[in-house]
């Protein structure tokens, strides 16, 4: 086996886990200047569908980014410009609502007289203190915290210490521009749906990951840097093959997270194709390449698909 099938098998847990906490996202990593985003294919993860009554574009979106990640190619840029509707995968405001941070507190917590200690392995609670180890936090302070919590909060910790920033990802940015420019804006799903994916997965599942993320976090800016080589190229077919790493083993996970919800989104976008008019739909974009994607979705319902 060659040394990349190898690190792409170690990284197998991390990329589900990863992906799970940051509602299926992809992360970019600091060490890229700006003007290595743009795409030497000339391709970018931006496709149009087009109907009788307007075009329907979907890019797909790097959650966290850095200032000099921007500016973005002209060529994503000049869609937005064309577009009156902006949607995205959920209200990126959301979380800023007090009810859904209650409502994510009481997902996220034991109820009194339980604790994490007391409901997952020694091994991984082992794993736990050591990686907290010279950290801000203690194993101690987040024994209230169920396992999906607990991997939110480490892998939030880490991708801060690498300098990630969720104000800068491209969602937000085109988030940000819809709001100022007075555009339609819609959602694909509620946040409460999203916290609800992560929150509902079983206990065995929840401590899977959990002890994926503490095993092998420290891998994961070199597994970014091979997604955003693959983003920034415009080469679905070698970021679907990174994303997909492990899923043949999980196929109720694979099913779960992305199969389920991009066919609960085409009819979405088949009433944007109806309302006539331009819109952008910007997605995390593993929700674009691969099997059963939103793209091969379409494609499957014969839309013609072009990539830009």
């Amino acid at each position: 086996m060659s040394q990349k099938k190898n690190f792409s098998k170690y990284c197998t847990r991390c990329i589900h886990a990863v992906i799970l906490i940051i509602s299926l996202t992809l992360i970019c990593p600091s060490s890229f200047a700006a003007e290595r985003l743009n795409s030497k294919s000339g391709k970018h993860l931006l496709w149009s569908v087009e109907s009788d009554r307007g075009t329907v574009y979907l890019l797909g979106s790097i959650h966290l980014m850095k200032k000099d990640s921007y500016p973005l190619p002209i060529a994503i840029e000049n869609i937005y410009n064309c577009c009156s509707t902006i949607v995205f995968e959920a209200d990126l405001n959301g979380m800023n609502d007090p009810a859904v941070q209650a409502k994510m507190m009481q997902t996220g917590l034991y109820p009194p007289g339980e604790t994490l200690s007391g409901n997952i392995s020694g091994n991984t609670f082992a794993l736990l203190q050591e990686r907290l180890q010279g950290s801000v936090l203690s194993a101690d302070n987040l024994e209230q915290y169920r396992p999906w919590l607990v991997a939110q909060t480490i892998a939030g910790l880490e991708f801060l210490r690498l300098g990630f920033d969720p104000e800068l990802g491209i969602d937000r940015y085109f988030f940000n521009r819809a709001k100022r420019d007075k555009r339609d804006v819609l959602f694909l799903e509620t946040t409460e749906y999203q916290i609800k994916l992560i929150a509902n997965m079983s206990e065995d599942q929840q401590e899977d990951f959990l002890e994926g993320i503490l095993k092998e976090i420290d891998a994961v800016r070199t597994l970014f840097s091979e997604m955003l080589e693959a983003w920034k190229a415009g080469d679905e077919e070698r970021l679907a093959a990174i994303l997909n790493i492990g899923y043949a083993e999980h196929p109720d996970i694979y099913n779960r997270f992305i199969v389920k919800r991009n066919r609960e989104w085409i009819p979405a976008i088949e009433d944007l194709m109806k309302q006539g008019g331009n819109a952008l739909i910007v997605v995390g974009a593993g929700h674009l390449v691969g099997r059963d994607s939103v793209i091969d979705l379409l494609k499957k319902k014969s839309y013609k698909v072009k990539q830009h």
